[in-house]
């Protein structure tokens, strides 16, 4: 195949968290392989820049303002979509605080955007995917958090272990349709949920993280988008069941 294995023309792809980081990135980039992409997220302003930077470079894009922990408003959204090929559900937000002073409140949340909110399009995608026989590739944004402990990320860590499991629980139970789930957990990723809104905190965190990883960096967005694309494509055939870590080698599980 070479290549044109990583062509998406005539394929429809769903981000969600599509408004900035991440899921900017993978739409962005899945367009630019020739995907049509549907882009959700509660940031409407967002959203809307997001499907500009698309048609700006030739691209097509569907804006749907939601959120993700509304599964009515997230259903009928996938389902508008006439096939669905490609599934990325990237939508998260960040919590911190130590286990000793974590809320039930607070876990509550972070388990209703990061869990549920990726469960919820995993299954929705799954369901339009099989009822056309469609061969797609679904693909979670897990974290470098499910392979170490860290101070304050006890919602967070939880939520994306959550997701690992899900990833490999689905992919066992829709493979023989030919429909790939894959996850994505990224290291250090400079976006607007690692932005400490301190210059000099956020110089001094990129700076020890940098010196953590063998490339002596933190990652982009677009790092991670490069990461979904592969998954996303015809390149990855035979992947299903895994957690591909585009960390700059700061972790390197078995």
């Amino acid at each position: 195949m070479g290549v044109k294995a990583y062509d998406l023309t005539g394929r429809t792809a769903f981000v969600t968290g599509a408004a900035a980081g991440i899921g900017r990135a993978c739409a962005v980039l899945l367009a630019e392989a020739g995907a049509t992409v549907h882009g959700a997220d509660r940031d409407a302003k967002g959203l809307q820049e997001t499907a500009a930077l698309i048609k700006d470079r030739g691209g097509t894009a569907h804006t749907h303002h939601l959120d993700v922990t509304d599964r009515d408003q997230l259903r009928r959204a996938v389902n508008s979509c006439e096939r669905l090929h490609i599934m990325a559900a990237v939508a998260g937000i960040m919590h911190s605080s130590p286990v000793l002073e974590t809320r039930e409140e607070d876990l509550d949340r972070v388990l209703a955007v990061n869990f549920k909110g990726v469960l919820h399009a995993c299954q929705e995608a799954a369901r339009l995917m099989l009822t056309h026989h469609t061969r797609g590739s679904i693909i979670t944004m897990a974290s470098g958090a499910v392979d170490t402990g860290a101070p304050g990320l006890l919602c967070y860590g939880v939520a994306k272990a959550a997701v690992v499991q899900l990833t490999k629980t689905l992919a066992t139970e829709v493979g023989a349709h030919g429909i790939r789930v894959n996850a994505v957990a990224p290291g250090w990723i400079r976006t607007p949920m690692t932005d400490r809104h301190d210059s000099d905190a956020q110089a001094h965190t990129e700076a020890r993280m940098s010196r953590m990883s063998p490339l002596g960096r933190v990652g982009e967005p677009e790092d991670v988008a490069h990461t979904v694309l592969h998954l996303a494509s015809d390149a990855s055939a035979f992947t299903t069941g895994q957690i591909l870590r585009p960390n700059g080698g700061v972790a390197m599980p078995w």
